[in-house]
C-alpha cells in the first residue's frame, strides 16, 4: 500500500520483501551508529585534545580502528547472506510464469497452462477508470494466487528490460536469449504494481506492471474462464 508523499518502502507483501525490509532497518541502524561515531570524534577533535601524539601513535587506537571496521562487516554480512539464500532458487514451484518484454509492453505465459497467454499494455490516461492509477493500470493483469509458491522467468525479445514489483520484493532483468529466475509467494491479496526497472528505448516509461493477488479459488474460476 502506498499513499501520497509517503517515505520509505512500500508495505511488504512477501516473505522476502519483509526480510529484505528486516536487512534495510538492520543495516539503517549500523550507519546511524557509525555516523554518530564519527560526529562526535570530529567534534571531540575541534573542541578538545582528542587528538595529541600519544593517541595518534597509541597501539591500542591501530587496533580498534583495524577490528571495529572488520565486526561492522561481519554484522552486514550473516544477515544479508541470509537474505540472499532466502532469495535463492526455489526448489519445487506450484506455479510458473513467463513475463517476456517488448517494445513497450510485456507479454506472458502461464507455462503450466495449455495455451494460457496474453499482453499487458498500458492503459492509456483517458481510458483510467475512477481509482485506477495513471502509468501504472494494464488492460490485462497478471493474477497470481496467495500463499503459492511461484517461480517467474524473465527474459526479452528485443533490448534488455527488467521485470520489478517493489511491494514483492522481486526484480530481475529481461535479457534477450536468456531466462532469469526469480520466486516469490504473495502473503495477502492486493494489487501490487511495478514497472520495466531498465531504460529500454523512448517508450521505456509506459511498460508497467500490474500483479492482481487472490485466493487459489478465484485464480482457479479466473484461469478456466482463460
Amino acid at each position: 500500500m502506498t499513499s501520497p508523499m509517503q517515505l520509505g518502502f512500500q508495505d511488504a507483501a512477501s516473505p522476502i520483501m519483509e526480510e529484505l525490509l528486516l536487512f534495510h532497518d538492520h543495516t539503517l541502524m549500523i550507519i546511524f551508529a557509525i555516523s554518530t561515531l564519527i560526529l562526535y570524534i570530529m567534534t571531540a577533535t575541534v573542541t578538545t585534545n582528542l587528538t595529541n601524539k600519544y593517541m595518534l601513535d597509541a597501539q591500542e587506537m591501530e587496533i580498534i580502528w583495524t577490528a571495529l571496521p572488520a565486526v561492522i562487516l561481519i554484522m552486514i554480512a550473516f544477515p544479508s547472506l541470509r537474505t540472499l539464500y532466502l532469495m535463492d532458487e526455489m526448489q519445487d514451484p506450484h506455479l510458473t510464469i513467463k513475463a517476456v518484454g517488448h517494445q513497450w509492453y510485456w507479454h506472458y505465459e502461464y507455462t503450466d497452462f495449455s495455451e494460457m497467454e496474453f499482453d499487458s499494455y498500458l492503459v492509456p490516461t483517458n481510458d483510467l477508470a475512477p481509482g485506477e492509477f495513471r502509468m501504472l493500470e494494464t488492460d490485462n493483469r497478471v493474477v497470481l494466487p496467495i500463499n503459492t509458491p511461484i517461480r517467474v522467468l524473465a527474459t526479452a525479445t528485443d533490448v534488455l528490460h527488467s521485470w520489478a514489483v517493489p511491494a514483492l520484493g522481486v526484480k530481475a532483468d529481461a535479457v534477450p536469449g536468456r531466462l532469469n529466475q526469480m520466486t516469490l509467494m504473495i502473503t495477502r491479496p492486493g494489487l501490487y504494481y511495478g514497472h520495466c526497472s531498465e531504460i529500454c528505448g523512448a517508450y521505456h516509461s509506459f511498460m508497467p506492471i500490474a500483479i492482481e493477488a487472490v485466493s487459489l479459488e478465484a485464480f482457479e474460476s479466473w484461469a478456466a474462464s482463460m
